[in-house]
């Protein structure tokens, strides 16, 4: 399915507020993973500033051990301290990776702000090696704007 035809899906998704919130993310998650066949792991991560922390909310795809990074630790981590974009073609090229699996090839990571501050983010694995591009990045922004509004 084509990021277009996604994004009245991830509006009504978001919208339901007959439905909790958490329960909404996961839902994006599942949609994500379930319409983009390189989405092979698909989370939302949110900030904890005081502990410096990452903390695992929604996800879909397979369990992991990670539900908490520390800031600048994996490429979550280092997106929770540059506020910036990580699009990573291959992840055995990075020093700072910290594996959930040996099928992993790539990742991609946009931060999340609200009122200006990065308050988390969404987190994409994939089984392929280097899937992003800038319609990918484009498309997680508009979702990452999405979701704040109903936070």
């Amino acid at each position: 399915m084509s990021f277009s035809n996604l994004k009245p899906e991830i509006k009504n998704i978001l919208s339901n507020q007959n439905t909790s919130v958490d329960n909404r993310l996961t839902q994006v998650c599942e949609t994500l993973q379930n319409n983009i066949d390189y989405y092979d792991w698909v989370g939302f991560y949110f900030a904890n500033h005081d502990a410096q922390t990452l903390h695992l909310k929604a996800f879909a795809g397979e369990p992991t051990d990670h539900t908490v990074i520390p800031f600048g630790k994996g490429i979550c981590g280092q997106v929770a301290v540059s506020n910036e974009n990580f699009v990573v073609p291959d992840v055995k090229a990075q020093d700072n990776y910290i594996a959930c699996s040996i099928t992993v090839k790539s990742e991609i990571v946009i931060p999340l702000f609200k009122n200006g501050k990065n308050i988390g983010q969404i987190d994409i694995d994939s089984h392929v090696a280097d899937p992003f591009s800038e319609a990918d990045v484009k498309f997680l922004e508009w979702v990452n704007l999405e979701v704040a509004e109903i936070l």
